[in-house]
């Protein structure tokens, strides 16, 4: 199993790229962040200085959108981060949150989110593309290669991750979720004639290691409640769309939300977030990896089994080093077992 570490753009800059090159040291393939603009730094300039303080490391969006950012735009810096340092760059998108609900504007439609991943990724790719009416290309690009993960929970958007996607992000970490997420996925790739298993499965959520005691587990409780929170803004969407009932949306997504009354996107992905106490403590220990070391190999080695290939831990709580050495100390050897070097 990959993992990747999601991190904010909080300044200083610095400190984000210190933290990704300390995950790479423990073992961490990739490093994400947010992208959203008026809330925190601009992503693609800290990603040119992970990439060149680091030596293998992955750097990518999670996520961002085609509405706050012309496709083109989006597919020359990709291309242009691949031509500086050798295609280490995957793009996380989705249909917009805090990014555009911060400006007053709406998450894009499915079909423009489908348009969207095909121009950036076919310029991105060296390809011609079309748009708006014209044949477009970089011409300066050569050889640069960008997968496009896609973000999704409701069902249209699990359909067309299937259809289309390099990769599918799912943002939490609940097993049966998981399950039921993947198994959608991967019945929408094999409906378009693709190869289920050539998508990448991600898992993406807050993971806080304890000493085990109750007070420990209460405290990395309550640094990862926004997360639900978080959740809670895509399900609320989902459930506008699809109501609760019936096999549209598993309960084990919708019903929590009953008790939401609104968010705060000034605390978005922040612990404390005052708009998050609807959020009881078994989502959090569901949609979250909060518990000792063991604890969290159990739930890894779980999510494994289900298909995922990469846990990409979010780093919003205050234990942000504690967490990254206990991941490379204990967490990812314990995972990611060594063979014997003598057969």
């Amino acid at each position: 199993m990959q993992f990747g570490v999601v991190l904010q753009n909080d300044p200083p800059a610095w400190r984000v790229v210190d933290l990704a090159v300390r995950a790479e040291a423990y073992g961490f393939t990739h490093a994400w962040t947010f992208d959203s603009h008026l809330l925190w730094q601009e992503p693609y300039v800290v990603y040119s200085q992970i990439l060149s303080a680091t030596h293998r490391m992955t750097v990518g969006p999670m996520v961002t959108n085609p509405a706050t950012r012309d496709w083109t735009v989006t597919a020359s810096l990709f291309a242009t981060l691949n031509d500086m340092f050798g295609n280490r760059t995957v793009c996380g998108i989705g249909r917009g949150d805090s990014a555009v609900r911060v400006i007053n504007g709406a998450p894009v439609t499915l079909k423009n989110l489908r348009e969207s991943i095909a121009v950036i990724r076919g310029l991105a790719n060296g390809e011609s593309v079309d748009y708006r009416g014209s044949t477009l290309r970089l011409a300066w690009s050569q050889g640069s290669q960008l997968p496009v993960w896609v973000a999704a929970y409701g069902p249209k958007a699990l359909a067309l991750t299937g259809e289309v996607a390099d990769g599918f992000i799912l943002q939490l970490a609940d097993p049966a979720i998981v399950e039921w997420s993947i198994a959608a996925v991967r019945r929408a790739a094999a409906d378009a004639g693709r190869d289920p298993d050539s998508i990448t499965i991600c898992v993406a959520a807050p993971a806080y290691v304890t000493d085990g005691t109750d007070a420990g587990l209460a405290h990395g409780r309550d640094q990862c409640r926004w997360f639900g929170g978080m959740v809670g803004n895509h399900v609320a969407d989902i459930v506008a769309r699809y109501g609760t009932e019936g096999a549209a949306v598993p309960k084990a997504l919708s019903d929590y939300i009953a008790g939401r009354e609104g968010y705060d996107y000034n605390s978005h992905g922040k612990a404390g977030n005052t708009h998050t106490d609807f959020v009881p403590d078994e989502v959090i220990d569901r949609f979250c990896l909060i518990g000792p070391p063991a604890t969290q190999v159990d739930r890894l080695q779980e999510l494994r089994a289900l298909g995922v290939d990469q846990f990409a831990v979010y780093l919003q709580h205050d234990a942000k080093d504690a967490t990254l050495a206990a991941y490379g100390e204990k967490v990812v050897p314990a995972v990611n077992v060594r063979g014997d070097a003598k057969l």
